[in-house]
């Protein structure tokens, strides 16, 4: 996770995507292209320059409307260009809780 204030440290290995929390509902929401926010891994902004990822983050940031806590995270550009989460913590975002919710009868 990179915080805002450690912008200037950005050093991407990889493809990467912006990633946060919808203000409403505290969805996982992906920065895309158009500079709006998707609960879709598949619609967000892929950059692999810490330039274009820093430049992503900044413009996340200032949309504090949308989407709360963004930040940097790694994705795996798999056959065809299907985006997959690049951790364990983006996997485990991506799919949800990780524990049943429901409440015993």
């Amino acid at each position: 996770m990179t915080s805002p204030l450690e912008q200037k440290k950005i050093r991407i290995t990889g493809p990467s995507v912006v990633t946060a929390n919808r203000t409403w509902d505290g969805a996982v929401v992906y920065r895309t292209a158009k500079q709006g926010w998707s609960t879709e891994l598949s619609d967000s902004a892929v950059v692999s320059t810490s330039d274009d990822a820093r430049a992503l983050l900044a413009e996340a940031t200032a949309d504090d409307v949308g989407a709360v806590g963004p930040y940097i995270a790694p994705v795996e550009l798999k056959d065809g260009g299907k985006l997959k989460p690049g951790n364990l913590r983006e996997h485990i975002r991506a799919k949800g809780v990780t524990i049943d919710l429901q409440v015993p009868a």
